[in-house]
């Protein structure tokens, strides 16, 4: 068995699928989610193993939706792009 946890809780899976398939086994998104195996990010196609240690950082986005107005500004002072 493999433990996913995620947003304080954990589940366990079978081992020996992809991670994909165990979140959506699990009712999660896997476009909603990072995830981390033993402290790496990983993709979700990756095969779950017996002993890994598996993390889930839900992914956030929004923002105004206003496309003139940004407040990211790139190398401002520093030359970098």
């Amino acid at each position: 068995m493999v433990t996913i946890t995620f947003r304080n809780k954990k589940f366990e899976v079978k081992a020996n699928m992809p991670a994909r398939d165990a979140l959506k086994k699990l009712g999660i998104d896997p476009e909603s989610v990072l995830i981390t195996i033993n402290g790496k990010l990983v993709t979700d196609d990756i095969v779950l193993r017996e002993g890994d240690e598996v993390k889930l950082v839900a992914v956030i986005s929004g923002g105004t939706g206003d496309s003139s107005s940004s407040d990211l500004v790139w190398g401002r002072g520093t030359g970098d792009f």
